[in-house]
């Protein structure tokens, strides 16, 4: 049958990424309480087509995601990656999954577990430099104004705050250590299930630990720089402000490769 694909395009430009975006499939993901866990996707795959070309083949994306199902870490990526540059004949590939990673936490007073979910993003592109790997991963906490707690003779107002960190590593770290670095750098975590004890907890410890979205981010910022296998990040806090109308917001981007001399 005709390749119409393979026809030449009436306007001869390069395309930057062109595939298929919002693919659902069932994923495993590593973790660190019980090995793996099984979640769900959505599913970005795209590779770069030359100007002599009219289109891609929309199809050989999802047989090769078919074919594919594996865990999710660096190999396995690589080889999808792999997978979809030599099908597609292209010079570059792309994948994006998106899915929530779940997490059995206990409340700080009762001990009672209850499931916890994180919004994750995990994106690999390879070309001929290389393979690319950034994980990205929303962690929400509370905070409590330090003004609005100096300046009150009683209480302060707090908030729901959303940490956003991206980073690229240099070897293989826990999805739960990014989220356990975030939680201790507000006011307090947040939790699913609370009882009265755990909600005394979380409120005398919040008031006890106020901070503004500046604090929350130096905060993500420093414990970043130390970690053995964080090369680059981005961190963004938003403070979903309770009194305010509007929301407050802080970033720190930094390339821990120039610091060491090797960009």
């Amino acid at each position: 049958m005709e390749d119409v694909q393979r026809h030449a395009p009436r306007v001869p430009i390069n395309i930057d990424r062109v595939g298929i975006r919002g693919i659902t499939v069932p994923l495993l993901v590593r973790d660190r309480a019980q090995g793996s866990r099984q979640t769900v996707a959505r599913v970005d795959l795209g590779v770069d087509l030359p100007a002599s070309f009219k289109g891609t083949h929309m199809s050989r994306f999802i047989e090769a995601l078919e074919e594919w199902n594996d865990e999710i870490n660096y190999q396995s990526v690589r080889r999808l990656l792999a997978t979809v540059k030599e099908r597609l004949e292209a010079r570059r590939s792309y994948v994006r999954f998106c899915f929530p990673y779940f997490v059995h936490k206990p409340a700080p007073s009762s001990g009672i577990k209850s499931i916890v979910s994180y919004e994750c993003r995990l994106t690999g592109e390879l070309d001929e430099k290389g393979q690319s790997f950034l994980l990205e991963v929303d962690v929400p906490v509370m905070t409590v104004c330090p003004c609005s707690k100096a300046i009150s003779r009683e209480g302060a107002h707090s908030q729901r705050t959303m940490i956003r960190l991206a980073v690229r590593m240099s070897g293989f770290s826990w999805i739960e250590e990014f989220i356990e670095m975030a939680e201790a750098s507000g006011s307090s975590a947040v939790y699913t299930l609370l009882k009265r004890e755990d909600e005394k907890y979380v409120t005398e410890h919040a008031f006890a630990q106020p901070t503004f979205v500046e604090d929350v981010v130096r905060n993500v910022a420093q414990r970043l720089t130390e970690h053995e296998h964080v090369r680059w990040f981005r961190v963004e806090v938003e403070s979903m402000e309770s009194i305010h109308s509007h929301n407050a917001f802080a970033c720190i981007e930094r390339d821990l490769r120039a610091q060491d001399g090797q960009a």
